[in-house]
């Protein structure tokens, strides 16, 4: 199950992917993220070694593929069964 931190690059990889046609710059993603370049890099490799993207020329960003842009479904956090139950949780969720 990947970190929040870890799901957020993903996701800007691949949003950023999609709207500008090329990879963020290490750099921009230090920006996007609020964090150091160490902590980028590291969220990276986590994203490498679970297959969310590969990176084997990791001289540029542009030389990433994502290979699944979402989290695994079988990966999500459950909802506990007295939550479920109650609909308390759906405030948070649906609005």
């Amino acid at each position: 199950m990947l970190t929040d931190y870890q799901r957020k690059v993903l996701r800007i990889l691949y949003n950023y992917k999609g709207i500008r046609r090329v990879f963020p710059t290490l750099h921009e993603l230090t920006i996007k993220t609020g964090k150091e370049k160490p902590d980028v890099m590291e969220a990276l490799d986590v994203l490498i070694s679970e297959r969310y993207i590969q990176w084997d020329d990791k001289s540029d960003t542009a030389n990433i593929i994502i290979l699944e842009g979402w989290e695994r479904e079988c990966e999500k956090p459950q909802i506990p069964k007295a939550l479920e139950r109650s609909n308390d949780w759906r405030y948070w969720t649906d609005y």
